[in-house]
């Protein structure tokens, strides 16, 4: 690469890393080799291992809550139909991915535990906002939550059409 690389550019190629080969993978070398560079730019950047890691996390929970999170409160659409098509139809390997990695690491199992948090924060506040008790918004956001984290952690693909239908037995499973 002719051009010098930022942080982002270490961010970006570590996702994909983690994505494809797990979390063995976001190491200063490997890294490095794929991307046609030194391991000095990743130094430069990056105190250690632990601080990389820790930007790969961060940039996880940006994409994995805050950027849906955002998209579904600019959708026009109705928020809790718009969610499910956002978490439901995305790629879900990276979640797959960091979620194996809290298995073995502290720091990914409290980032992991953070998301959880604030994605049933979310959930719950649209229940909510739909009428729901707290108790209820509560009771059925988790409901969501454990049947979203079901469909990620299976990797089973579903097709469109049938996924689509899905989704609406869950909406009305979940507004009823």
């Amino acid at each position: 690469m002719t051009e010098q690389l930022s942080a982002d550019d270490w961010i970006k190629q570590g996702l994909k890393a983690l994505t494809r080969y797990g979390f063995t993978a976001l190491k200063a070398d490997p890294l490095a080799k794929a991307m046609g560079v030194s391991r000095g730019s990743f130094y430069w950047h990056f105190a250690d291992l632990g601080a990389f890691q820790a930007a790969v996390l961060k940039r996880w929970r940006e994409i994995a809550a805050e950027e849906i999170i955002a998209g579904v409160e600019a959708d026009s659409d109705e928020p809790l139909k718009a969610l499910l098509r956002r978490s439901f139809g995305a790629r879900l390997d990276l979640e797959r991915a960091v979620r194996n990695w809290a298995a073995f690491d502290a720091a990914a199992q409290a980032a992991v535990r953070a998301i959880d948090r604030r994605r049933l924060d979310y959930i719950e506040a649209l229940l909510q906002r739909r009428g729901f008790s707290a108790t209820t918004a509560q009771a059925r956001a988790q409901i969501l939550y454990w049947t979203f984290l079901g469909f990620a952690l299976s990797g089973t693909p579903v097709p469109a059409a049938r996924l689509r239908g899905l989704l609406d037995e869950i909406q009305k499973m979940v507004s009823a």
